[in-house]
């Protein structure tokens, strides 16, 4: 039996902080005490001064497989979220091809179930006419289904009322939205070059802005009271659309919302350095947004915050602004982002925790994780507060091989990383043993 004794660390779970042992046997936590015993078969680790946090479960990533490997893949992006106390993620169906159906939907978990490094999931992703497929969906097997309200890619985009309808009366599972307005956004980008000028990456959030965002996310909340159905708004970027939602604890809402790490992290003044390597879609907004938004996460008005991890080759991303993809690599820097915030008294690790590990596991009701509990799975991070991480292109783990974050000291840093009990990261490199990850599963 293979066993893990951790001794004086200082866990970090439901809303408070304490020092105790904390015991992992084969997959689970079996034991949370003070002065635990070790035994023959224990492997120790002495964690005085570290912490314990729940693995970050990341409801929006982009993996990039199958279609576009030459981005990222399962098995490249799995390896730099573990590396970055990342446990569980679920991914989004924008590959190629799109995954619109059932069959494509499982062809992707049997891909994970060899390739994946982090316990997944998978969204199906909604078209105007996959009413059935989605009907399909299992409550207790799939965590949601994704609808792309505005500007987006392939068969993605469903923009007819009818069809929206349709999907937010008879979805059995979660419905999650990327809501911005093709409309305002096209709108936007003819006021531009009316100008006489082709855009450049400062007009970013002034094509993609408030108003593209709001008249987007208030028809989704609109049609979500209409039905009665369960919807979290993706990546909030703007402080008007706050208005839309309610404070107070998540398990009382049935509309929820989320802020993405470079959200809180970026404004528009990074423009100018960063350019297209911060071109990503909903657009990173003003400093009064960001300081909103982090505002939002005390009030409980935003309930998680996710990534949305989207890689591309830095040669995509040095094209001219308007050929340029958005998106960026975020999974093995997000949680050290957040401990950032932590540090400049921000945020306190305790809402760190809430937001990335307990809500997301509250609002899609995963299964035995998100929580440092006896017999939950063990999905854990050890992190120190007082070692710094210092980044760069180079020491990236991500296939695309850049960061939005070089060559920034971020002020703590991940010492391991387990996943189902198995050690998947121990502060230097990936522990490569045999896949320790699962399918995730629901008790809806």
């Amino acid at each position: 039996m293979h066993s893990t004794l951790i001794k004086n660390a200082l866990i970090v779970n439901d809303g408070k902080v304490i020092e105790c042992d904390l015991r992992i046997t084969d997959q689970r936590i079996s034991h949370i005490d003070n002065g635990l015993t070790a035994s023959h078969q224990d492997h120790i680790i002495d964690a005085s001064g570290q912490y314990i946090l729940p693995g970050m479960i990341d409801d929006q990533v982009h993996f990039r497989e199958p279609g576009l490997t030459h981005k990222g893949s399962i098995a490249s992006e799995s390896r730099a979220a573990v590396a970055g106390g990342i446990t569980s993620y679920m991914e989004m169906p924008n590959v190629n091809p799109a995954t619109t159906s059932i069959d494509a939907l499982e062809q992707k978990f049997e891909l994970a179930s060899q390739r994946s490094m982090a316990n997944y999931s998978f969204y199906l992703g909604a078209t105007e006419n996959n009413l059935d497929q989605i009907k399909l969906l299992d409550s207790q097997k799939h965590c949601g289904v994704k609808v792309f309200m505005g500007a987006s890619t392939g068969n993605l985009l469903v923009e007819n009322h009818n069809a929206l309808e349709g999907i937010f009366r008879e979805s059995p599972v979660l419905i999650t939205t990327h809501c911005e307005s093709g409309p305002v956004i096209n709108k936007n980008l003819e006021k531009v070059r009316g100008l006489g000028q082709e855009p450049t990456i400062l007009d970013h959030p002034v094509i993609r802005d408030t108003e593209a965002c709001f008249a987007s996310s208030s028809y989704a909340v609109s049609l979500a009271k209409q039905y009665g159905s369960q919807l979290h708004v993706l990546h909030i970027t703007t402080e008007k659309e706050l208005s839309l939602f309610e404070t107070g604890p998540l398990e009382n809402k049935h509309i929820t919302a989320e802020a993405c790490v470079h959200h809180l992290w970026f404004c528009d003044q990074d423009y100018p350095l960063l350019g297209n390597l911060i071109k990503c879609n909903p657009a990173i907004k003003s400093q009064t947004d960001r300081d909103a938004l982090i505002q939002a996460l005390h009030s409980n008005q935003i309930d998680i915050i996710a990534t949305d991890h989207a890689p591309h080759t830095m040669e995509e991303k040095q094209q001219a602004y308007s050929s340029a993809p958005a998106g960026l690599p975020l999974v093995q820097h997000a949680l050290l982002s957040l401990l950032d915030h932590v540090k400049h008294q921000r945020l306190s690790l305790e809402q760190v925790v809430e937001k990335t590990a307990h809500n997301p596991a509250k609002r899609y009701v995963v299964a035995d994780r998100g929580f440092i509990r006896e017999g939950y799975f063990a999905d854990l991070v050890l992190v120190d507060l007082n070692q710094t991480t210092q980044v760069s292109h180079n020491n990236t783990l991500y296939h695309c091989g850049w960061t939005p974050f070089d060559n920034h000291p971020f002020s703590s840093s991940i010492q391991s990383t387990w996943v189902n009990g198995q050690l998947v990261f121990d502060g230097q490199q990936v522990v490569y043993q045999p896949v320790p990850s699962q399918r995730l599963s629901f008790n809806r």
